[in-house]
Order: structure tokens, then sequence, then C-alpha cells
């Protein structure tokens, strides 16, 4: 049988006869194919990932990527991809070498499991009016629950009466403000100052502020926003797989719930009648957790997510998986349509 996904090997069979056709098979893993970065300043960090998905059961390998303009440079991301895994071309506008209108092909050659090639392309304009220094607002690492401030410099040059006239976000985690630091005739200078509040959850922030101009034609220049919150909270493990558990059975599994300060559980939820808790009331940084699992109902594949609240506040929470399947119980003689007297009285008769 095919390693392939079915129609896989059909396309192979072309390969000699129809190369475009041939290809297909490869620009099927590619759900976007052109990318536009519209309308961005000089100086900023503008950066977009075309992910590649492996339907397929071998290995892809991305070989090479290349860039038909020095405009936008190309970069692979996980270049072997196992099978239903993602990996990334990169394409990164060079906003400070380049102004003006452009566009790129990203030329991206495929080495296993057959040689193939495709194309992506990219374009925007670069505004040589408008400079961001730095390029973007990277806040880094941080610890949940902590507000982080970064301030960057947007520079003007050009026509009198230049404004920014609003800074508008789709987080609700960010607030800017911006403050005029000089104006003369056609040259403005902004610092623009962005806080990330404490309010923030755990996980990788990345979203952009729009900066809302005055200008008729290209009102709307964005600025790359990106940030690593660490949580407050872990749970080890993080996954807790119990196999198999007959009806009726119990099976009972302890986990660790750690914080970087004293804290109280107050409430353990999940969507599975078959999991209950035990847990200390007693404040610490490490808790633990004893899991029991009772295996109700018909067979079935078990997966619940558990959350822990504590007393530290509505977003320092922290979650495990749980993964069961209730198995019904083995066959009985009964079960099988007798019991062994019967069977025996039967054997008798019929040697009568």
């Amino acid at each position: 049988m095919s390693r392939y996904a079915p129609g896989f090997a059909a396309f192979l069979l072309l390969l000699a006869s129809a190369p475009t056709l041939a290809q297909d098979w490869a620009r099927k893993m590619f759900d976007e194919m052109d990318h536009d970065f519209g309308v961005v300043a000089r100086g900023s960090d503008t950066v977009f990932k075309f992910p590649v998905k492996n339907l397929y059961k071998d290995d892809v390998v991305l070989e090479s990527v290349r860039s038909s303009c020095g405009c936008t440079s190309a970069d692979l991301e996980h270049p072997i991809i196992k099978s239903h895994e993602t990996g990334y071309i990169v394409a990164k506008f060079n906003t400070r070498t380049f102004t003006g209108v452009h566009s790129a092909t990203l030329t991206v050659q495929i080495s296993k499991p057959y040689p193939a090639q495709v194309q992506v392309r990219v374009h925007g304009n670069i505004r040589g009016d408008v400079v961001f220094e730095p390029g973007s607002i990277e806040f880094g690492q941080v610890d949940q629950g902590t507000a982080q401030e970064q301030k960057i410099t947007v520079s003007y040059a050009g026509r009198s009466g230049w404004n920014v006239d609003d800074v508008r976000s789709s987080s609700d985690y960010l607030e800017a403000e911006l403050v005029q630091r000089e104006r003369n005739g056609g040259r403005v200078i902004y610092d623009l100052v962005t806080r990330l509040r404490e309010s923030a959850p755990a996980g990788y922030l990345k979203t952009q502020l729009i900066l809302v101009t005055n200008d008729a034609s290209n009102p709307r220049i964005p600025l790359e926003v990106s940030a690593d919150v660490r949580p407050e909270l872990t749970v080890a493990p993080d996954t807790i797989v119990l196999g198999d558990v007959q009806q009726g059975d119990s099976v009972t599994k302890k986990l660790m719930v750690r914080g970087k300060r004293p804290f109280k559980i107050v409430q353990v939820t999940c969507e599975e009648d078959c999991l209950t808790f035990e847990k200390s009331d007693a404040a610490n940084d490490k808790q633990i957790v004893t899991v029991n699992f009772t295996a109700k109902g018909e067979p079935r594949r078990v997966k619940s997510t558990v959350t822990f609240v504590t007393d530290l506040g509505e977003t320092f929470t922290a979650s495990c998986d749980v993964y069961a399947t209730i198995t019904a119980p083995p066959a009985t003689a009964a079960d099988q349509g007798g019991t062994t007297a019967d069977a025996s009285a039967s054997t008798t008769a019929s040697v009568n």
C-alpha cells in the first residue's frame, strides 16, 4: 500500500510528462501564496511567515528558499516537517535599506519526499518619510502580573501639518501614549510609550499598534508588538494519561501546581463527572493535588481539561489535560450464551 495520502501516488506518475501538475502535491501544503505587507514605516520590523503543513506520511524537507529581490530576505523555520506538522517560510521586508513600492517572489526548493518547487509572493510600500526607531516593540520575557513599558521614536520628514491623530490596538492588554517631542516645519518627532498591562495572560502575545495619521492616501501605519508572558503558575505533569480503565474501577494520580509565591487553590473545575480532586486548604508555593478517576458510564474515550482557580485572582489559573479510556469488563461464560454446566449437559445429551 502507498504510504502517502490518497491521490499522492497518482501525482508522482505524472512527474515526467506533466511537471506543473506533478507539483500540485507540494502547493497543497501552502494555504497562503501571497502576502501584502501594506504601507509600513522605514525601519519597521516587518515579517510574515508562510505556513507549510505536511499533509503526507513521509517527512517533507524544505531544502532552500531564495528571494528575487533584495527588498525581502527569506529564511526557513523548521525545514524538516514531520507528518501533520508545520514549517514556515519567513519573509522579512528590508525596510531599513529600501523605500517605495517593492515586491518579491520567494522560490522554495523541496528535496523530499520528491523534488518540487513552490513560489510565494510578498509586496508592500515602505514609506521613506516615516521612521520607527527601534523598528518594533519587543517586551521580551515578562512575568505574569508584571507591568512593562517600552518607548520608540516616530520621526516624520515631509509636509508641514502632518500629525498622528490616534494610536489603536486590538489588544485589551496594551495601552499607548503619544507625546510630541519636536515640530519644526515639515519635521515632526513623537515619543510613543507602550505599556503591557498587569492583566496580560500567560502566553505569547503578538499584535500590532496602528498609528492613524492625517494622510489622505495612506493614513494607517502598523507597528509590531510582541511579548512572552511567563505563567505565574505551572502544573507538572501538564498531561495525565490514565490508559484503559475498566467500568467501575478507579485510578488515582498526583500532580503538583507550582507558583512563584504562596497561593491557595480555591476551586478545581472540569466538565467530566468521572473526576474528583483532593487538595490542601493551606497556602503554599507548591500544592499537591490528588486526581481520582472512576470509570462511569458506557465504554468511551475521555478527555477533560482540569482548571485550578487560585486566590491570586481570576487571571492566575493553571490547567492540565486528563486522558483515559473506559473499557467494558471481560465477557463471562454466561455472557457467551450459557454456563459451563449447561455446556456439559448439552455434550452428554449429544453422546447419548
